[in-house]
């Protein structure tokens, strides 16, 4: 990740989105969500797999809807944010990563998927390695993101990163992943 998206995690318009470059030197750049997205994340989403739609929303979804794309949108800048991942070429939108914090703002939920023809570049784990630099940025300690146990690349990439995972209080099919942002994706 470049130093300046240290510096400035959240552009301040759209022109000034971070550019990132993956490990397989794929060029991102990433902005916020903004309302008049909403169609272009509905597009979005029609080209995520059924696998992975039902481990972002662990259940099983066939169509990310209105309601749920405006609760991406739904965002206060300060504990939650939706940041959309474009091919810097052909500016095609390849991955949506959320981060969401709970009533303290010490721990947020983060969530990533990755457009189906996008996969295995590196935009994952670019997105996540973002938005924890963001939320610390924000003042946020812990991320966390609830996965199915069936997950297995989800699970081993965040365990890359150094987050852990155990098991999910109350469902053996639930592991909980979590990452202290002072130790791991520094």
């Amino acid at each position: 990740m470049s130093s300046q998206s240290l510096q400035q995690p959240f552009p301040a318009t759209q022109a000034d989105a971070q550019q990132l470059v993956t490990r397989t030197g794929l060029n991102l750049s990433v902005r916020p969500a903004v309302a008049p997205d909403e169609a272009r994340m509905s597009d979005f989403f029609e080209n995520v797999t059924p696998e992975d739609l039902r481990f972002r929303f662990l259940s099983a979804v066939q169509k990310v809807g209105h309601d749920q794309i405006a609760a991406m949108l739904a965002v206060d800048h300060d504990r939650n944010e939706t940041f959309l991942a474009f091919d810097a070429e052909s500016g095609q939108l390849v991955g949506i990563g959320t981060f969401a914090a709970g009533a303290g703002g010490k721990t947020a939920e983060v969530a990533v998927s990755v457009h189906r023809g996008w996969k295995g570049r590196g935009i994952g784990w670019s997105l996540l390695r973002y938005m924890a630099a963001c939320a610390r940025a924000k003042g946020i300690s812990r991320l966390q993101s609830i996965e199915s146990r069936d997950n297995h690349a989800a699970i081993e990439l965040e365990r890359d990163m150094g987050f852990t995972a155990r098991a999910f209080p109350g469902d053996p099919t639930l592991m909980l992943v979590e990452a202290d942002l002072a130790d791991a994706l520094a």
